[in-house]
């Protein structure tokens, strides 16, 4: 591609995106799968006008926004919210992991396309979507909700957990020869994410004092040096270079200059992420995902029954009503950038071909799927307290502990811990969950 045409298609690129997210805006609809559809219909793939004849040519650029989300979700990433949070959020986020991974290791091994691939949608199907659970809750005025504080302290355990998960899974999928060989480089891996931890911890003071500068060009050219040159470091020793550029967000967050460098990656995290969704966009032919439909489908329902048995698990440790415990269960249902991060993982890796469709199918149904479902928590609120009532006395046992009816406890404004009934299947799998979080109470 010449350097006029690079220009071209970069410009076609952003216009594209732009114009779909401002179309898909006007019908509440996310702009990750907008992205996404823009790169499938000004790819090779489709007929009719054609952006950029092969994906490659968007490699670096889609790496870029890659780095630039990941290190803009470590500058938002705070290690005193999980410590606030306590055992009972620990509890909490591990149920979902739990769940959802442990279904998406399983639904993996049904499909048969391989171990590795397995590993690959356990963590597909196991990660909530930062950025469309976070514009959700502000879509539909929710942030300041108690809720809101677990449903985001889940999101960071689902963090620190991917940045373990894809330091494992590297040596896994890149195919490392033999169990030595595999220690070897997750080692490596993890040695070098434990250098960047206690630079985390240990290290803001100093780091703070040399990228610390008044003039914002200096202090952009600083922390993008920063974030692209650990990001390269990491791929080098086997860790995903978006983990890498995780960690320097971590370190830059503890330090003065976090809040102006906040601000200051914003607009370059939209315009390269939207650049990252378009691409991947680029490499799906969509005569592939009917091939992959059904998969999809399966996936999908899966993840939603998962979620909301793991939300109502949540509310019951939390002692949250039926309303809080429809939320809770609804919101973390979509899937985004984290799926296609490991989508790319594994076409470079050389895995499965059907697994890039699958994901691209699979994010774009949960991504537009995820904020309508969040939306009609009201309706699972009122299956919930219809589901009391057919309990024995016409009341949920908590209710009957509490002294009152869920209906009682919503109007005084307490946590209607009662109305959150849940299958006997469900109700045994969270009992684990509230005694542990019994016994964390207790030893405080």
């Amino acid at each position: 591609m010449g350097h006029a045409d690079t220009l071209l298609a970069m410009g076609g690129a952003f216009v594209a995106a732009a114009f779909f997210a401002r179309l898909g805006g006007r019908i509440g609809l996310p702009t990750i799968p907008l992205f996404m559809l823009a790169g499938i219909l000004l790819g090779p793939h489709t007929p009719g006008f054609v952006l950029v004849e092969d994906a490659h040519d968007f490699e670096m650029l889609s790496a870029l926004g890659l780095v630039l989300l990941l290190f803009y979700l470590g500058l938002e990433f705070h290690l005193d919210d999980l410590k606030s949070g306590g055992k009972r959020l620990l509890t909490a986020g591990g149920v979902y992991l739990l769940l959802n991974v442990g279904a998406g290791l399983g639904f993996g091994f049904v499909l048969g396309w391989g171990v590795r691939e397995a590993l690959v949608l356990a963590g597909v199907l196991g990660i909530s979507s930062s950025a469309i659970v976070t514009k959700i809750l502000i879509d539909l005025g929710r942030i300041g909700r108690p809720e809101t504080r677990l449903i985001l302290g889940v999101i960071v355990v689902e963090d620190i957990f991917l940045a373990l998960y894809l330091a494992a899974l590297q040596p896994v999928v890149a195919g490392a020869h033999g169990l030595a060989d595999t220690a070897l480089q997750a080692g490596k891996a993890f040695g070098f994410l434990l250098v960047l931890a206690a630079a985390a911890r240990y290290g803001t003071r100093l780091v703070g004092r040399l990228i610390d500068t008044r003039d914002n060009e200096l202090l952009v050219i600083s922390f993008l040096g920063a974030a692209v040159l650990v990001a390269g470091v990491s791929e080098v020793l086997g860790v995903a270079d978006a983990i890498g550029a995780f960690m320097v967000g971590l370190i830059l967050a503890g330090t003065p200059s976090g809040p102006r460098i906040r601000e200051l990656v914003h607009p370059l995290r939209d315009a390269f992420a939207a650049i990252f969704f378009f691409a991947f966009g680029l490499a799906i032919d969509p005569g592939d995902l009917a091939s992959v439909a059904g998969p999809v489908a399966a996936a999908a329902a899966l993840t939603v029954v998962m979620n909301v048995v793991a939300g109502l698990c949540v509310a019951r440790v939390y002692h949250y009503g039926s309303q809080p415990a429809a939320e809770i269960a609804t919101t973390l249902v979509a899937r985004g950038e984290f799926a296609l991060i490991l989508a790319a993982m594994a076409a470079g890796a050389g895995l499965d071909a059907r697994l890039a469709p699958f994901i691209a199918g699979y994010v774009l149904v949960l991504a537009v799927l995820g904020p309508v479902v969040a939306g009609r928590a009201h309706v699972l609120a009122g299956a919930l307290r219809a589901a009391g009532r057919m309990l024995p006395g016409g009341r949920a046992p908590d209710a009957v502990a509490d002294g009152g009816t869920g209906e009682e406890a919503e109007a005084d404004g307490r946590p209607e811990a009662a109305s959150v009934p849940v299958t006997a299947q469900a109700a045994r799998s969270c009992a684990s969950s509230s005694a542990s979080s019994d016994r964390a109470e207790a030893e405080r």
